[in-house]
């Protein structure tokens, strides 16, 4: 079996050491997937300088290309973000737009960097809007060459208005657990699929659909 690791980017607004819900349900992640055989990193974005910009590297110290590496060395992302006005964060969505740039990223054989690489969701807050923003995360994902997994997005959203955050919610929810464990056996094995069978290059696109034929 191919060997498979993981990486999880936690796009938390708040830096080292406060508390970060996302960064609980991303562990929670991890574990579950070390239970299918995948090691795997956490990284807090916001703890690195990474600029703003759709490019693999801002320059001027611009801590993207470091985490790039690391995306690089795993076959399975998950991003985990906490909800804002509904919305995932702003971290978030800066993560996407460095995404951007794998558009122009290919191998040897015209395929882009990031396909055969499975991307994943994880989402904390304290309002409406998980579904939303899973949506809008997987949709980035997949534009930029991840493959989604089957109920490949785990996520928790607290009362309205109310204080409680994920990382106070003990015991941990089953609901949240069984989606996880979801998101973890579903990513894992995709990812081995494609390993195994890398999707083809895009020169075989056309000779794989043969000679068109009139109509009879």
């Amino acid at each position: 079996m191919a060997d498979i690791r993981a990486l999880v980017l936690n796009c938390t607004l708040k830096r080292s050491p406060a508390p970060s819900s996302a960064e609980v349900l991303g562990r929670e992640v991890l574990d579950a997937l070390a239970e299918q055989g995948v090691a795997g990193d956490l990284v807090r974005v916001v703890d690195h300088d990474v600029r703003f910009g759709v490019s693999v590297d801002e320059g001027d110290g611009d801590g993207w290309p470091a985490i790039r590496s690391m995306l690089m060395a795993a076959r399975i992302l998950v991003v985990a973000t906490p909800i804002w006005l509904g919305q995932p964060s702003a971290v978030c969505k800066m993560v996407l737009e460095r995404l951007d740039a794998e558009l122009s990223e290919t191998d040897a054989e015209g395929r882009l960097l990031t396909y055969g690489k499975i991307g994943s969701v994880a989402v904390v807050g304290n309002e409406d809007g998980a579904h939303h923003t899973i949506g809008q995360v997987q949709q980035a994902l997949n534009e930029v060459g991840f493959t989604c997994p089957a109920a490949g997005a785990t996520y928790w959203v607290g009362e309205a208005l109310h204080k409680v955050d994920y990382v106070d919610a003990r015991p941990k929810p089953d609901t949240t657990g069984r989606t996880t464990e979801a998101l973890a056996v579903n990513s894992a094995h995709l990812a081995r699929v494609l390993a195994e069978r890398p999707y083809p290059p895009p020169d075989s696109h056309a000779a794989s659909v043969g000679p068109s034929r009139e109509p009879s």
